[in-house]
């Protein structure tokens, strides 16, 4: 593993302060796209019209989402090695990059969904299932992480 020089700054806590907003920010992003998912699927078994806002309102929700999930991944790449000089000091790491590839996966999927290809709307779905269990893995380990960071 590449030991880099360890950055000489003051104090990584304003890192985790944004890290600790983006993560609770991320959680409630998941949350709306469940909700709003879970409303399209109901308007969708019932045969009814959606409303207008709501499939727009689900895709921005998702990019919010992304755009988080991705600063989640650069500022602990950035304060790990700040700190440490090296990274993969814990389980976190590997629990962070997968959530980030499920989190890009949903993402990559939903733009796919058609009449076309239906199995990609079950690609969707099961993939947001399993984040769930990705957000649980990162956000326990990152709890202990974190622990080892604060005075």
């Amino acid at each position: 593993m590449v030991k880099l020089l360890i950055m000489n700054l003051p104090s990584f806590l304003w890192l985790w302060k944004i890290a600790a907003w983006s993560m609770g920010l991320s959680l409630a992003c998941y949350a709306i796209l469940g909700i709003s998912g879970g409303s399209m699927f109901y308007f969708r078994q019932r045969e009814s019209p959606r409303p207008l806002w709501l499939r727009p309102f689900h895709y921005t929700i998702g990019g919010i989402m992304v755009s988080l999930v991705l600063l989640l991944l650069s500022i602990g790449l950035i304060g790990t090695l700040g700190h440490y000089g090296s990274l993969g000091h814990s389980i976190h790491l590997p629990a962070g990059i997968l959530t980030v590839i499920l989190v890009l996966i949903s993402a990559i999927s939903a733009t796919q969904i058609s009449p076309q290809r239906p199995w990609v709307r079950s690609l969707h779905i099961g993939t947001n299932i399993i984040l769930f269990l990705g957000f649980a893995f990162v956000g326990l380990s990152g709890w202990s992480v974190v622990q080892k960071y604060l005075p």
